[in-house]
């Protein structure tokens, strides 16, 4: 599949990931490189030279610092990507968001500031993966 600046961060994952499953709770600081998939509790720090994904059920209390970032969950802390950070409609951020380029979704819901450093603005997107629209 070619890699293009308009696929969406989730339709890109390539490379291996580290999975924190529904249930797990993880506290503690996190480093590393490589991909990161969050659904279950993390209470602590990252930086991360690859992706993480929070998903709708995962939970992060800390603060966040990754390549690329998709947030489907609940964070509860500043968000810093040094590429691109994707809100899905059903996350829920309370903290500052930081990235080259950040897309919201309709619905999400973020308590602080969001600031681009790159030349985008922040861009709202509707949330078309799993719904009704696509059968």
């Amino acid at each position: 599949m070619a890699d293009s600046k308009m696929r969406r961060l989730l339709d890109r994952g390539s490379e291996k990931s580290t999975l924190i499953s529904d249930g797990c709770k993880i506290t503690g600081n996190i480093a590393g490189s490589g991909s990161y998939f969050i659904s279950g509790h993390v209470d602590g720090d990252c930086d991360i030279e690859g992706s993480l994904t929070i998903s709708q059920n995962g939970l992060w209390t800390g603060g966040i610092r990754a390549r690329n970032i998709v947030i489907a969950g609940t964070v509860e802390g500043d968000v810093c990507a040094a590429g691109k950070v994707e809100i899905n409609q059903s996350a829920r951020i309370n903290g500052s968001v930081t990235g080259v380029s950040i897309a919201v979704a309709e619905g999400a819901i973020v308590q602080g500031t969001m600031q681009t450093s790159g030349k985008h603005e922040p861009q709202q997107f509707q949330e078309k993966r799993g719904s009704d629209k696509q059968k």
